[in-house]
């Protein structure tokens, strides 16, 4: 026998266990043997079958003739020159790998995705209903020029003004009855709300003849009829008189004031109505001018309003709000508007609520002439809610009975007030 088929027997028979099944074919071919894998498997490591072989091989030359060899597979042209086969290295026995065991995520992780993935999904949803909302704001409707200035304290003033505006009338042809400034984002967490009454007479820049001897709420009139810069010169007279920074401006008629209380507050606002009395007489019911329903065929609409706690709707609340016929006159009409403020924002109790009612607040956006942005109203809108749930901190200038009587300019009534006094309380209380 030829002394590489020897050592290649050797071989394969050193690493029986581990022979592929071409390696086993040819070890059952150079023996003369019939191996099959389960014995193959079972084979000792060492056995005297390979010399036995090999013995019956020598027996045999004519098996062992060059032909035969040259039909065995050609294992010499990838040996070295000694007849070791370098690809033919015994294989180990793979080990199974170990499966990496997931890790398991802990309760409060999977509660922290849910919760995250909640909050994604409500800012989604009141950001498109807040646009949702926005988008059925009238035509024509227009953001005024409007000079605002930060306070130095950093809290936001916003300049809150109801004209008497009617749907046939222009801006040109409305008055501001209702005069606000609302702080919010003060480092309280308060909100504030200063009232101006509109028969206060001030000082108004290239209108004003001999000092305080103009109402303040011809200011809106006088600026719109100037290339509608109403809301801008009322914050000239506010800063002149009062030396108040206000920052932006929104602007309410009856229309707008009707849909936005409907909007938000499809039940109605929940109200306690307090009227003073007439003619010194106590009332428990009053027929206030229908402002609404107001047109120049039917100029003196009524609605009767009872006193006590019930629910308006924007119609009902405007007339209540805008009526001053009892015996506190304009203050209390002042008075009333406060408490309609207040009303209007101590109902939104918290984010939840004013999440659904995120269109609602589109609409307050779409139906208001202001420079609030979008941006201001949705991340603020939640945080004001709250805080106005607190209760808002109301004033009024000036208070009650604190004013002397005289005449405006043109020779009416007017309240003359001591300004040195209001700008010290309204810098203590706005900062």
């Amino acid at each position: 026998m030829d002394q590489r088929i020897k050592l290649r027997i050797e071989y394969l028979r050193a690493n029986l266990r581990y022979l592929n099944d071409v390696e086993l074919a040819e070890y059952n071919r150079l023996t003369g043997q019939h191996l099959t894998h389960q014995q193959q498997h079972q084979a000792p490591q060492q056995t005297h079958q390979t010399s036995q072989a090999i013995q019956s091989m020598q027996s045999d030359q004519t098996y062992h003739s060059s032909k035969s060899y040259h039909q065995a597979p050609n294992f010499e042209s990838n040996s070295s020159s000694d007849g070791y086969n370098k690809h033919h290295h015994p294989r180990p026995t793979k080990k199974p790998k170990n499966k990496k065991k997931r890790k398991k995520v802990s309760f409060w992780k999977k509660l922290r995705r849910f919760l995250l993935l909640v909050i994604v999904l409500m800012i989604g949803f009141f950001i498109y209903g807040y646009h949702r909302g926005k988008s059925k704001a009238p035509e024509g409707l227009k953001t005024e020029k409007f000079s605002g200035q930060k306070t130095p304290s950093g809290a936001t003033n916003i300049l809150i003004l109801g004209t008497d505006q009617r749907d046939f009338q222009t801006t040109g042809d409305a008055r501001s009855d209702s005069i606000m400034v609302m702080q919010v984002n003060a480092k309280d967490n308060k909100v504030k709300l200063v009232s101006f009454m509109r028969d206060t007479l001030v000082y108004q820049p290239g209108v004003s003849q001999y000092g305080a001897d103009t109402k303040i709420n011809v200011a809106y009139n006088i600026g719109e009829q100037d290339d509608h810069q109403g809301a801008e010169y009322m914050r000239e007279v506010l800063k002149k008189n009062f030396d108040i920074d206000i920052q932006y401006y929104a602007l309410v008629n009856f229309n707008s004031f009707a849909t936005v209380i409907d909007s938000l507050y499809p039940m109605g606002v929940k109200i306690d109505a307090k009227f003073s009395t007439i003619d010194g007489q106590a009332v428990k019911s009053v027929d206030v001018p229908d402002d609404l329903n107001w047109t120049p065929e039917h100029q003196d609409p009524i609605q009767k309003i009872k006193v006590g706690p019930q629910r308006m709707d924007g119609r009902t609340l405007l007339n209540y709000a805008r009526f001053r016929k009892d015996d506190e006159g304009d203050f209390g009409r002042t008075k009333r508007q406060q408490q309609v403020m207040q009303a209007i924002m101590s109902g939104v109790k918290s984010p939840l609520t004013l999440f659904t009612g995120s269109s609602a607040l589109g609409t307050i956006k779409g139906v208001t002439s202001t420079n609030v942005s979008d941006f201001f109203m949705l991340t603020h809108a939640p945080g004001l809610a709250l805080d106005a749930a607190k209760g808002i901190e109301s004033y009024t200038v000036p208070e009650n009975g604190d004013w002397v009587d005289a005449l405006d300019q043109y020779g009416g009534s007017g309240l003359l007030i001591d300004f040195d006094k209001y700008q010290a309380k309204l810098k203590n209380l706005l900062g």
